[in-house]
């Protein structure tokens, strides 16, 4: 199949880099699968999942990965006597009103893609599909193997040099062929597993699956596939939509690959990369591509394991026509391969409405791009320490929860865990033995020791740090303990962004006025209408009531008012309490919610991710 960027000379590249890894099974993505020659090279090894923004590929895709073979066609030669091959090959049709193809893109609409004679054969034939699948003549990998099978054979009696961008003025000799239905080379093999078919936007498809293997091989220059294969999308749908221009392109609101431009392909790869959810990731490029390969690599460092980054050489001829890069025949195709930190990074500190459960989810709604991430109610830092940014800032006004994030960030991990254990030894600590808890309780409100702090709340009932008015730490003993989990904990407690800063004020003293537009700040206040003992102000700190609730949100409107961008975890009901004043500046604002359901081990409850931009529109 003639198509831009097919990989199909790339394929034993792809593989090498596959075997070099020993990558050898699991879920295989294919995410900008064009003509879909990967997913079928490797769909007898691995489970494919293929998606392609445009439909006409989308069809081609499921033609070769649902089926081993071409299609018995069992009930269709039944009724016919012979496969629809030789059935439609040897039909003439004779066109009307209805034949869209040879109404527009022939002669016959001023157009020259085809002769007029092949534009009817096309048209009759697809028509006669859907007419035969109505009828249930054809089962529907049927249908899409023979609809994939006329968008191959269409483009071999185009007028064109390649895409549909242009006609030519001239008939090209194998434009004057007369048209013939063939089956779409498809690759044959005695295994299929049950793979599937997206046609849908890759980096929002990216939130909703996972697997072993990612492989993007997105547009790399200035092409829009929309525009180049406008007339393959039509026969495809075969919708007959408003169409306009010398060429006839479809009318219909499209959206322009975002990799079609080098700022916005950049900002969607970090994208694609921060919300691949997949261990091992393989991008083929160009080196003639918009976006550079070192800046590729400095990027895709951010997401992988120990920030390594394996680059793959290939020479390779680019393929040309009217749209070609022109830089000469001479270029290479890259493919880079990393494997993704997947880990979750979580807090050594168990904090009381930790975000920790719902992380997949905030990351889901995070922009593109992010410049400086603000965690400004950090508590325990689980959110910020999982984001890549350019630069992350921790804030908590607390500090008592700052000290212990402060010391565990800035000490080594081998330190803290010796001044830890050295506590538990000497105190003699184990789960529930009140008496030595209360020595160390006691030894704690005289020296203030960080350290001591920190070992309370992992005893302390429901590791819940309460204080009274003399801000003494009086919180009783529970059923917790230190134990290797919490070891491990502390040993990967460090930031994924290394450029990070850590502030003990209230939200409204931080300084702002040096941070972009493309900074995002994230807010994690006590939630109002539940129960939780942060909000009921007897820890010797101010609780959480109506009137902090209102301040807060006006300090978000001000961010708002001002072109930054926010992300706000809260409830808007609870039981059978509601959140008047969130509910109602929410509808005001009209900003976006993503409703989380069941949230928290004990007792449950129905979050909202609120925001004030949508990612899809970066």
């Amino acid at each position: 199949m003639r198509y831009l960027g097919n990989k199909t000379r790339m394929l034993e590249n792809i593989n090498s880099v596959i075997l070099d890894n020993n990558i050898t099974e699991g879920i295989f993505c294919d995410l900008f699968a064009g003509s879909g020659s990967v997913g079928d090279y490797f769909k007898e090894r691995f489970q494919i999942i293929s998606n392609d923004y445009l439909h006409s590929l989308s069809i081609v895709n499921k033609a070769k990965l649902e089926n081993k073979d071409i299609p018995s066609f069992k009930d269709f030669i039944k009724k016919y006597g012979v496969d629809p091959f030789t059935y439609f090959n040897n039909k003439i049709y004779i066109s009307d009103s209805q034949f869209f193809i040879t109404n527009n893109y022939s002669p016959k609409g001023n157009r020259q893609f085809f002769t007029e004679k092949n534009a009817t054969k096309i048209d009759g034939i697809r028509i006669e599909i859907e007419k035969l699948y109505k009828d249930f003549i054809i089962d529907l990998k049927e249908r899409n193997f023979l609809i994939a099978s006329l968008i191959e054979s269409v483009m071999g009696v185009s007028n064109t040099t390649g895409t549909y961008e242009a006609y030519l003025k001239n008939w090209d000799n194998r434009a004057l062929k007369e048209f013939e239905l063939q089956p779409i080379n498809i690759r044959k093999t005695n295994k299929i597993f049950n793979n599937t078919i997206y046609n849908k936007d890759s980096n929002e498809l990216l939130r909703k699956i996972n697997g072993d293997v990612l492989y993007i091989d997105p547009p790399y220059t200035v092409t829009d596939y929309n525009s180049a294969y406008h007339v393959l999308e039509s026969i495809s749908k075969y919708d007959y939509p408003t169409i306009g221009g010398i060429t006839g392109r479809r009318k219909e609101i499209t959206k322009k690959s975002k990799y079609t431009k080098k700022k916005q392909a950049l900002i969607n790869f970090e994208d694609l990369f921060r919300q691949a959810n997949f261990n091992h990731i393989l991008v083929s490029y160009s080196t003639q591509g918009l976006v550079s390969v070192d800046e590729l690599v400095e990027l895709a460092k951010k997401f992988a394991i120990n920030n390594e980054v394996k680059v793959y050489e290939f020479p390779f001829r680019e393929y040309k026509n009217i749209r070609s890069s022109q830089k000469g025949d001479d270029l290479k195709e890259i493919i880079l391969y990393f494997k993704k930190n997947l880990e979750i990074i979580k807090s050594p500190l168990n904090y009381t409405g930790s975000k920790y459960s719902i992380l997949n989810e905030i990351t889901k709604v995070l922009p593109k791009h992010i410049s400086t991430f603000i965690d400004i109610m950090g508590g325990a830092f689980n959110v910020g320490v999982n984001v890549v940014a350019e630069k992350v800032i921790y804030n908590e006004f607390l500090p008592h929860t700052f000290n212990i994030i402060k010391t565990l960030l800035n000490e080594d991990s081998s330190y803290v865990i010796n001044k830890v254990e050295t506590i538990i030894n000497n105190f003699k600590l184990e789960k529930s033995n009140k008496e030595n808890y209360i020595l160390l309780r006691n030894d704690y409100n005289n020296t203030k020791d960080i350290y001591k702090l920190f070992v309370l709340h992992m005893y302390c009932f429901q590791n819940q740090m309460r204080f009274n008015g003399k801000l003494e730490f009086n919180s009783p003993v529970g059923n917790c303990s230190y134990n290797s989990t919490l070891t491990e904990r502390i040993q990967k407690f460090v930031p994924r962004t290394i450029n990070y800063e850590l502030f003990n004020l209230s939200y409204k003293d931080l300084d702002i006025t040096h941070l972009d537009k493309d900074s995002v700040f994230y807010f994690d206040p006590p939630y109002f209408i539940t129960n939780a003992t942060y909000n009921d102000g007897k820890r010797g700190f101010v609780g959480w009531n109506a009137d902090e609730e209102t301040k807060l949100l006006e300090y978000i409107t001000f961010l708002h008012e001002n072109g930054f961008k926010f992300i706000l975890s809260n409830v808007i009901y609870h039981n059978e309490n509601t959140n008047y004043i969130l509910a109602e500046w929410v509808n005001t604002h009209k900003f976006n919610v993503v409703n989380i359901d069941n949230v928290g081990a004990k007792n449950t409850r129905d979050e909202v991710i609120i925001t004030n931009y949508d990612w899809r529109d970066e």
